[in-house]
């Protein structure tokens, strides 16, 4: 029979009516910090046809950073590898396909050039996805080599059959 007198000190009645006082163990509460090399890494394919671009972006973003884990370690890379096929196929809500435009300066004088994304769809459907998951992450070196997780293909096939990769969808992960 235990009876709980102090948070730190716990008494034990044995049946010889003799009282005990021990510490608890509090080394068995340890917090664990996952790094890079106990981080239990899957690898996630995502379908981009017919989703929203933002929506996806941010899905792709989580699941990369690892936020979805309970093992979630800010300062490490404890995210999912993370494939997207169809990237060609991604839509964008309200006017945005006639509206948005990337930017870009050739480092020249008068060198801003601007390009839509209904144009860049056609020349890079690739770099919308890219673009849009990089700006998610954060800005420093874990944000760069979160980035290097993320595979991005125009069409349906990828080429890591071999780490059989499990199907993500949008609902999937909360």
């Amino acid at each position: 029979m235990f009876l709980f007198l102090h948070p730190v000190l716990e008494k034990v009645c044995t049946e010889t009516k003799e009282v005990i006082y021990k510490s608890m163990n509090t080394l068995s509460y340890k917090t664990i910090s996952v790094n890079k090399e106990n981080a239990d890494k899957k690898w996630m394919v995502i379908d981009a046809e017919g989703l929203i671009l933002g929506r996806l972006a941010s899905t792709v973003a989580q699941v990369l950073r690892g936020k979805h884990k309970p093992s979630f370690t800010p300062h490490s890379d404890c995210g999912d590898n993370v494939i997207v096929i169809n990237a060609e196929k991604v839509a964008l809500t309200g006017n945005k396909m006639e509206t948005k435009y990337y930017v870009r300066h050739t480092g020249f004088p008068g060198g801003q050039r601007h390009r839509p994304i209904k144009e860049q769809l056609k020349r890079k459907p690739i770099a919308v996805v890219e673009h849009a998951v990089k700006g998610m992450l954060p800005k420093t070196i874990l944000g760069a080599e979160l980035f290097r997780n993320l595979y991005v293909y125009a069409g349906p096939n990828h080429k890591h059959e071999a780490q059989q990769p499990m199907e993500l969808t949008l609902n999937t992960i909360k």
